[in-house]
């Protein structure tokens, strides 16, 4: 069994903890740890009660040392410092990163050093990763000597099987892609501060904000014969959950409906 540890517990660290106890994949994994800043009252409760996917689907409990989930005992660490972590003495395999706040190799390396086996980034990692794997597409490239790996973003493991698809049946010379996203927790409830982006300082709940991605990278880290094809925007929109991801290719053939049908 593989002993996971998550650093960082906020929408996908708890997704992915919930994830785990919704699938069947629970007599080969198995959360062992969780370092979050928050105080174990608030990570109990953010667990056991989530405004977009409900209810978890469990017994939970808790204190200041552990987190209880069906009866499984998992760590609660609150430390800021990587280094100090203690990923060895808990015999951790990988270290799931959904921190979000940073995606490079030398810091992941903090992570080994601490003891992990491996770091599994939740978002896309600099390009001095071992590998940026979207399962399904390009998953086969990974070796057993990766030890820092980037699940690459969401909107990327949502358009490269397509982008795929479609270049392996028509050919793709060019296109764009916009993504229509959920906002996310680095937005304003209401109009205020930002400290990078003023488009950003616009109420989340009122507004469609168009913001930077670097979608188009993401693309070609994963498809490298797509660089330089795509340029992509992105677009914040008033939603708590569901995206959605508009795609225009010039081909490099002739097509039509029925075949662009056929190859997705």
């Amino acid at each position: 069994m593989l002993r996971l540890a998550i650093n960082g517990y906020g929408r996908i660290g708890r997704s992915v903890l919930r994830a785990l106890y919704e699938s069947r994949l629970r007599s080969q994994l198995q959360v062992v740890a969780v370092n979050e800043l928050a105080d174990a009252r608030t990570v109990l409760h953010l667990t056991r009660y989530d405004s977009t996917h409900g209810r978890f689907p469990g017994t939970l409990e808790g204190d200041d040392r552990q987190l209880r989930v069906n009866g499984d005992a998992i760590t609660l660490l609150r430390q800021p410092d990587i280094s100090d972590l203690p990923w060895g003495e808990l015999g951790i395999d990988i270290v799931l990163e959904c921190s979000g706040a940073f995606s490079d190799r030398a810091t992941a390396e903090q992570h080994l050093r601490q003891g992990a086996g491996r770091v599994l980034f939740s978002q896309p990692g600099e390009p001095d990763v071992d590998a940026t794997v979207v399962y399904g597409v390009n998953h086969e490239a990974l070796q057993g000597d990766h030890r820092i790996v980037s699940a690459a973003s969401c909107t990327t493991n949502a358009i490269v099987p397509v982008i795929r698809a479609l270049h392996q049946a028509v050919g793709i010379d060019s296109g764009t892609i916009t993504t229509i996203h959920s906002a996310m927790n680095d937005q304003p409830v209401l109009d205020a501060y930002h400290h990078t982006d003023l488009r950003k300082t616009r109420a989340a709940s009122q507004s469609i904000i168009p913001v930077d991605t670097g979608l188009a990278r993401g693309v070609e880290r994963v498809l490298p014969e797509m660089a330089g094809r795509f340029t992509a925007q992105a677009l914040r929109v008033p939603t708590l959950n569901v995206s959605a991801l508009d795609l225009t290719v010039l081909t490099c053939s002739d097509t039509d409906t029925g075949a662009i049908n056929r190859a997705l």
